[in-house]
């Protein structure tokens, strides 16, 4: 062989290491800090990826994503923000109020696109809706009209029940809001709430007896990452009470009465699609926060009828979704 063939050879197989390491590029690694669990509310994760596909990003193969769930433990989302901002991932999707607040107080520099249910300028998370400014943007569904129409619709269902209980995780960072606004829409409704609070599964009980022990005939239970991940609890308790119940998601499928709120697989896909913006270059503060257009109320006529209930024509021709 030539010395210059030689040569050759021999640079060619000194560059092929590097040539590999370009081929293994490291991949942009997303932050998922969720306030629920895995698997509770259904779907979350997959409809996120979703989100994330749609805007040309695919896990594994675009980008790699870190998962923290303090599953409604909300004393555990600074530790867990904390473990993200020191892996230097490139965004957090921050799912639930509880976690954006601890994404927020862990860095003032990675990206973070939020689900919450507030007005995130009332909150000091973004400036304002159209320019949101600094590293946060990301979809809200505003809890508190929603939770004076979820109160409204559980007074059309149960017309008789005068005093309503109203429960809530009192760690939830939501909490004094919802009682303010839940307590305004039930004066103007003429009924008396009942607070009750719940932090773990012996709260819950706790919570059913001294609410039937004041006179309660119906409940609305706040969204919320623990309470979410009591849901079965809640609808055997409910049955047990003979108590009309109203969830703010699809809870309704498994046994309880009613549920009514936005469609949060929609308001998920959309911070998918910004995550995946912001890894291909978007600013946060140039991405307008985002509201969900789309509610579902649910009503599930075997409950109503085990509670001796009839629901009216005019609410179940309102109705999203109808169980026999």
């Amino acid at each position: 062989m030539r010395r210059r063939e030689v040569v050759a050879v021999v640079a060619a197989v000194a560059a092929a290491p590097f040539a590999a390491l370009a081929q293994q590029k490291k991949l942009p690694t997303i932050g998922y800090l969720s306030s629920n669990s895995p698997d509770v509310p259904v779907g979350e994760v997959a409809v996120f990826r979703e989100g994330l596909a749609a805007a040309g990003v695919v896990e594994d193969r675009d980008a790699a994503i870190e998962y923290r769930f303090a599953e409604g433990n909300y004393d555990r989302l600074p530790r867990l923000a904390a473990e993200l901002v020191a892996r230097d991932v490139d965004v957090i999707a921050a799912s639930g109020m509880p976690a954006t607040l601890a994404a927020k107080s862990a860095t003032t520099k990675i990206p973070i696109v939020f689900t919450v249910g507030v007005d995130p300028v009332a909150h000091g998370l973004v400036e304002s809706f159209s320019r949101p400014g600094g590293n946060l943007t990301g979809v809200t569904q505003l809890i508190g009209p929603l939770a004076a129409k979820q109160l409204e619709l559980l007074h059309e269902v149960a017309p008789n029940a005068s005093a309503v209980g109203f429960l809530i995780n009192p760690t939830n960072p939501n909490a004094a809001t919802l009682n303010k606004i839940v307590g305004a829409a039930a004066e103007n409704l003429g009924l008396m709430i009942i607070p009750l609070s719940a932090v773990d599964q012996d709260g819950i009980e706790t919570a059913f007896s001294l609410g039937r022990e004041k006179g309660m005939g119906a409940l609305l239970v706040t969204g919320d990452g623990f309470l979410r991940t009591q849901g079965r609890r809640l609808i055997e308790m409910a049955a047990r009470y003979d108590i009309p119940m109203m969830f703010d998601e699809r809870d309704v499928a498994e046994g309880a009465l009613i549920s009514y709120g936005a469609r949060r697989s929609e308001m998920r896909r959309q911070a998918g699609v910004y995550v995946g913006r912001i890894l291909k270059g978007a600013k946060p503060g140039d991405l307008p926060v985002m509201q969900p257009t789309h509610f579902e109320l649910l009503i599930n006529l075997k409950t109503a009828k085990a509670l001796g209930l009839t629901m009216p024509q005019s609410l179940l021709a309102r109705a999203d979704e109808v169980i026999d």
